[in-house]
Order: structure tokens, then C-alpha cells, then sequence
């Protein structure tokens, strides 16, 4: 299973599509070049050529500013979900997160609860 750090996105498992396919795909369904994405974004033509061939990992920075330029939910991009939970998450964290939580046990998924509700708690309320 591939899993998102917080200093990288993760590589899918051979076979399947990967982020800069799904950008790629997503970009062209909207009629966009290259340049227009890359400027709507606020990175260069060349970054997003990059993203799209794989050969940076710079793309999580922009993640959640990709998703919104194409108009799709950053589960879609990251995995290629495009369940309602995945349009959920914000950010690439977010959506880290609910991933590994969506893989615990039931005991494991209350106590990561518990330790978020203490966090939240300890910080004086949520934070955005």
C-alpha cells in the first residue's frame, strides 16, 4: 500500500495511473495548455510538465491549488478516489490522514480520536 509523507507524495503501485496522469487527464477534459494550468496555479510551464511526466516530486506544495484549478477533489489526484469522503479534505495532509485512519482497526481509529480531541483541546480550539 503507498502512503503520503509529509515531505512527499507517494508512488502509486505499478499499473496503476499516477498523479501527473490524473493532472494531465484532468487539464485536458478542461480544454487547458500547459501554460494556462501553470498559470493559474502559479508555477511555471515547465513545473507542470514535470508533474505530468513524473519527474518531481514538487507537485505536493501545489496540490490542493491543482485541485482547485481543475475542479477536482485531491483524493482524485493522490489515488484516483472519487468517493464523497475525498472531496472532504482540504489539503494533502488531510487527506493523509483520513486515509491511514480509514486503515485502522476500529479500537486504533477511537483512540486516534481521543489523541485529536486532546490536541485540539490542549491548543485552545481548532485552528485553520
Amino acid at each position: 500500500m503507498s502512503v503520503l509523507t509529509a515531505d512527499r507524495i507517494f508512488r502509486p503501485t505499478q499499473g496503476q495511473p499516477q498523479i501527473g496522469s490524473r493532472i494531465r487527464e484532468a487539464r485536458q477534459a478542461l480544454g487547458l495548455t500547459q501554460e494556462a494550468l501553470a498559470h493559474n496555479v502559479g508555477v511555471s510551464r515547465s513545473a507542470v510538465a514535470q508533474w505530468e511526466t513524473e519527474r518531481t516530486g514538487q507537485v505536493r506544495a501545489n496540490l490542493t491549488r491543482v485541485a482547485a484549478v481543475l475542479g477536482v477533489s485531491l483524493g482524485f489526484l493522490l489515488n484516483g478516489d472519487s468517493g464523497p469522503w475525498a472531496d472532504n479534505a482540504e489539503t494533502a495532509d488531510e487527506w493523509a490522514l483520513l486515509r491511514l485512519y480509514r486503515q485502522l482497526r476500529e479500537t486504533d481509529r477511537q483512540e486516534m480520536l481521543r489523541l485529536a480531541r486532546r490536541l485540539v483541546a490542549a491548543s485552545d480550539g481548532p485552528h485553520r
